[in-house]
């Protein structure tokens, strides 16, 4: 059993370390790079994972999943729409 009367420590590295779900953007960059990395089409995934919320749309790897659950679909949408408005300079 631990001795919990000392002080804990853990060691964070580029792997356990994932972005603030509040920032949709970082969200969305990996889950593109985890579907990228397992050989599937992020836009088609990412598509499907928004119109029927089934998160097997979503690789596991790398935290995808989990970490795109936490940030509600319609916040996915808006951030998506937003940037694509802003690269075709429609404001």
């Amino acid at each position: 059993m631990q001795d919990l009367g000392k002080t804990q420590f853990i060691t964070l590295t580029p792997e356990n370390i994932v972005p603030d779900v509040n920032d949709v953007k970082s969200v969305l960059a990996t889950v593109y790079e985890a579907l990228t990395e397992k050989g599937y089409n992020p836009v088609n995934q990412i598509v499907g994972y928004i119109m029927s919320g089934d998160p097997t749309y979503i690789t596991s790897h790398n935290n995808a999943r989990s970490l795109i659950m936490k940030v509600e679909r319609d916040e996915l949408v808006e951030e998506l729409l937003i940037e694509y408005i802003a690269s075709n300079q429609w404001d």
